[in-house]
């Protein structure tokens, strides 16, 4: 990673992405690529073919040590003691209120090795709460400046991979949310059948200094597969129409993952964690809004902050939304009172001070297959 004069950091890619053509923006503290041909077209790419993203912004923490288990139980809301070695839980960190610290994932890499993957825009965030919570036992280490991470994904994307894995790499035996290490165009990197996409597809941990090379191989052996680059632009599309929280936009501290729908990830009987008895107590008074999916009736497309409005008077506020690539039509995410959050209900959105007419719908919004 490198930091140009002013304050937004470059990844690794940064050279690769602007001779590729990429529109550079910053983001999350980085300048970062939000398209190289067009959103549409990546966006297309990832779902009919595969599609690679440079998402090496995010951070990486790991916890090694006898305490490194508890450590990381006492901080998230999902059961750390279910997960096996080479196994990978989506997770959310809470404040003592229940306000959502960080939303992430967590690899179980050995018997007492830990790997955290935060969001680029909380790392050093992440990294001052985190840190300050550690127990006897633990080495918490921020290897986010020496970790590159490439997301490649699509149905064609295990077909790529392979084919630059010696023997093809059995990844057959990576199985959905697992991970374990592999020699990809001769550099080591941790293979994650994870993703933000919706698709089956891949991330790949590595140096820093690797992700050029490994970058290169992966474009030149998916060429023929239609393999395209794909920027932040195609990844909100993508992550929209699966209704996959980005935090900052759908979820933050004031928020809870409880009326965030992450509901799922809250183990009340995993034990002690930050934020349990007031999620408890939220839990048994009651939710009072929910972030739902909805879809719009009348033409406009719902853009983030636009009013919710429900029986002619606000009731929230649109979080993400675009016009689906997948499916045609306007999508947005938002919370609403929760009489007006059951598949169904008639809402309405603020689009250039007009009330524009959408419905509550059921979620993901696309499915594959």
């Amino acid at each position: 990673m490198t930091e140009p004069s002013g304050a937004l950091r470059r990844t690794t890619l940064y050279e690769t992405h602007v001779a590729a053509g990429a529109k550079m923006v910053p983001f999350a503290g980085y300048e970062m690529p939000v398209q190289y041909t067009g959103v549409i077209e990546e966006h297309h790419a990832v779902r009919r073919a595969a599609g690679l993203f440079d998402v090496s912004h995010m951070g990486e923490f790991e916890a090694e040590g006898p305490g490194a288990a508890a450590f990381l139980q006492r901080l998230v809301t999902n059961d750390v003691s279910r997960l096996e070695a080479g196994r990978v839980m989506y997770c959310a960190m809470c404040k003592e209120d229940g306000g959502i610290v960080d939303d992430l994932t967590v690899y179980r890499l050995a018997e007492a090795r830990y790997m955290a993957v935060v969001n680029a825009a909380n790392i050093e965030k992440d990294w001052a709460w985190m840190s300050a919570r550690r127990v006897p036992g633990v080495e918490f280490r921020n290897l986010s400046e020496e970790t590159g991470l490439l997301a490649l994904q699509g149905p064609r994307a295990e077909a790529i991979l392979a084919r630059l894995i010696p023997g093809g790499g059995d990844l057959g035996a990576i199985p959905y949310y697992g991970a374990g290490g592999r020699d990809v165009a001769g550099r080591r990197a941790l293979v994650s059948r994870t993703g933000y996409t919706g698709e089956d597809g891949f991330e790949l941990y590595c140096a820093a200094a690797d992700a050029p090379a490994l970058w290169g191989a992966l474009m030149a052996e998916g060429a023929g597969e239609g393999l395209k680059p794909c920027g932040l632009g195609a990844r909100d599309t993508l992550r929209t129409e699966m209704k996959f929280a980005l935090y900052g936009n759908d979820i933050d501290e004031t928020t809870n993952p409880l009326e965030a729908g992450l509901g799922w990830v809250v183990k009340f009987k995993s034990g002690d964690f930050i934020g349990r008895e007031a999620l408890l107590r939220i839990k048994e008074a009651g939710l009072s809004r929910k972030l739902v999916g909805f879809e719009m009736v009348d033409r406009g497309i719902p853009r983030h902050g636009a009013e919710i409005l429900a029986g002619g008077r606000k009731a929230g506020a649109v979080t993400s939304g675009t016009m689906s690539p997948s499916l045609g039509k306007a999508i947005g995410i938002g919370y609403v009172p929760l009489t007006h959050a059951a598949e169904g209900c008639e809402i309405a959105v603020d689009i250039r001070e007009k009330a524009r007419a959408a419905r509550v719908v059921k979620t993901p919004f696309y499915r594959r297959g």
